[in-house]
């Protein structure tokens, strides 16, 4: 895989962040690897199938995403990105108004095309 642009990685965290907001688990699907790792802020980890089945089953849902502090460090081969989210919502029956830390590494997945193959969050503290 050549080096992608940081335009086309902002261009493919908003589609990320959109999916998530609207919980379109197809794009989700799409955007998410096979092979995904990704670690909570509870240290659990989340395979691709827990993460799109909380969006599918309405467990999870999401008002708003605000994002900043967004940084882009693209290598040769995949691309890490860092940014802040400002996140509303709900889980399950509890609220959610926190920040969170999002980092993620994309690259082409098993499945041939650029996705998130690995992830970590963690509650900022304000």
């Amino acid at each position: 895989m050549s080096k992608y642009s940081e335009s086309q990685i902002i261009e493919i965290e908003e589609r990320l962040r959109q999916a998530m907001l609207n919980s379109d688990v197809a794009e989700l699907d799409a955007l998410i690897a096979p092979e995904l790792t990704f670690t909570s802020y509870l240290g659990q980890l989340v395979s691709k199938q827990q993460d799109l089945a909380l969006h599918q089953s309405g467990i999870l849902k999401f008002r708003a995403l605000i994002p900043s502090e967004q940084y882009i460090q693209l290598n040769e081969g995949f691309s890490i990105v860092s940014v802040q989210m400002h996140i509303l919502g709900r889980y399950e029956a509890t609220e959610i108004d926190q920040h969170y830390r999002f980092t993620r590494v994309w690259s082409v997945s098993s499945a041939g095309s650029l996705q998130v193959v690995a992830g970590h969050v963690s509650v900022v503290s304000t």
